[in-house]
């Protein structure tokens, strides 16, 4: 995966959730599906901490799954 696609993939989820370092994610390359037509796919985690309305403070992890051309697949977060 390219650094452009990984910014592009990186502003969408700085979009959707501001309070992760969108600016490093860690990436992993998954296993791909045999098949004709498939692509790899990728996991990008990034990493952050928000603040609760009580001032709680917490770690937030996004993972993402993304394929070569930058679409993203799945999005999931913790709590």
């Amino acid at each position: 995966m390219d650094a452009k696609t990984i910014n592009r993939i990186s502003k969408q989820v700085a979009r959707q959730f501001p309070e992760v370092d969108a600016d490093a994610p860690s990436i992993k390359a998954q296993a791909t599906a045999k098949g004709a037509g498939r692509s790899a796919t990728y996991l990008l985690t990034y990493k952050g901490r928000v603040t609760e309305p009580g001032g709680f403070a917490m770690n937030r992890a996004v993972r993402v799954v993304a394929d070569d051309y930058g679409r993203i697949l799945k999005i999931t977060t913790s709590r």
